[in-house]
């Protein structure tokens, strides 16, 4: 199991977890969830619910990546499987995205 702390303007928003490569589940932080403050962090994830499930990475996370040969040259030199897309996001996504969502590794 993997987990990475999802970032909104750098505030910690909630837990990105994958289970096995078919069980991603995305859950809000207590503190996040409850402010009225904080704004979802896209339309696909509403602050209506708190947790979601799915059996692939979540199309919102899966376009923070990049595509073609820049994704090919990022796993060689990472020396990332070009299918572990979980693992690519975790390499990739903590600096400089487009957007406010930024990605942390958990330890």
């Amino acid at each position: 199991m993997r987990q990475l702390a999802i970032y909104r303007n750098n505030i910690l928003a909630g837990i990105l977890t994958e289970g096995n490569h078919q069980n991603y589940r995305f859950e809000y932080d207590d503190k996040y969830f409850l402010s009225s403050d904080n704004q979802a962090i896209s339309l696909t994830f509403p602050k209506t619910q708190r947790a979601f499930q799915c059996t692939f990475l979540f199309p919102f996370f899966y376009n923070m990546l990049s595509e073609g040969v820049n994704r090919k040259l990022q796993c060689l030199l990472l020396k990332i499987d070009e299918n572990d897309n979980f693992g690519l996001l975790a390499k990739t996504s903590q600096f400089d995205t487009i957007g406010a969502i930024t990605v942390k590794t958990l330890p």
